[in-house]
């Protein structure tokens, strides 16, 4: 049972670290994140600390519970994704998973509004507000999900820290330089190996 459990360790860490990869050239990436934060944080403002002239967290939590007839677990979520989780974009910290739950508030925004047509009311007229902003920013999210944080992101030195970036590892009397991964695949194939059979 323990060997089973370090096993799934492995694989947990492994998942984990592929969720974090990201291309540290890729400057689409960060442009995209940090406007998405930005924006973002704004609302999420607004809704967790009554910024820009918002309604506040309890405000907030009213509307949604009591207006919309949210559950408040989703209605804690969007606030917490729209704020932290903008903050933690912008670092580009846990990329994937943020911008897959931004993604998620987005559709179910889209499926609200939808009713109201496409555009928002930028003439201020008191028109109800179409999806647009929210299919834009379903899209970004998407990418992100696929690309990760890009340039600069946080999660690149996570994943260059966890594949060894820059150190040295020791297969077979000989030590591997650059960035590591190689051997780091080289160790944990060993790991699992030694794993599997000591439960055969």
């Amino acid at each position: 049972m323990n060997m089973l459990s370090q096993l799934n360790k492995i694989n947990v860490v492994n998942w984990l670290n592929r969720m974090i990869a990201t291309d540290p050239r890729e400057v689409t990436a960060l442009i995209l994140r940090v406007t998405l934060g930005v924006v973002l944080f704004a609302h999420g403002a607004q809704k967790l600390f009554g910024w820009f002239g918002g309604a506040g967290f309890d405000g907030t939590m009213s509307a949604f519970t009591v207006d919309m007839n949210l559950p408040w677990v989703i209605a804690f979520l969007v606030i917490l994704i729209e704020s932290i989780g903008a903050i933690l974009l912008i670092l580009g910290l846990g990329t994937r998973f943020v911008a897959a739950g931004i993604a998620a508030i987005m559709i179910g925004a889209i499926t609200i509004h939808w009713e109201n047509g496409f555009f928002m009311d930028w003439n201020n007229i008191g028109i109800a507000e179409g999806f647009e902003y929210h299919l834009l920013a379903l899209a970004m999210a998407i990418v992100l999900v696929l690309k990760g944080g890009g340039l600069y992101a946080v999660d690149g030195f996570l994943s260059d820290f966890e594949n060894g970036k820059g150190s040295l590892h020791h297969e077979n009397g000989s030590m591997t330089g650059g960035n590591g991964k190689s051997g780091t695949r080289i160790l944990l194939r060993r790991q699992r190996r030694i794993i599997v059979r000591s439960l055969c």
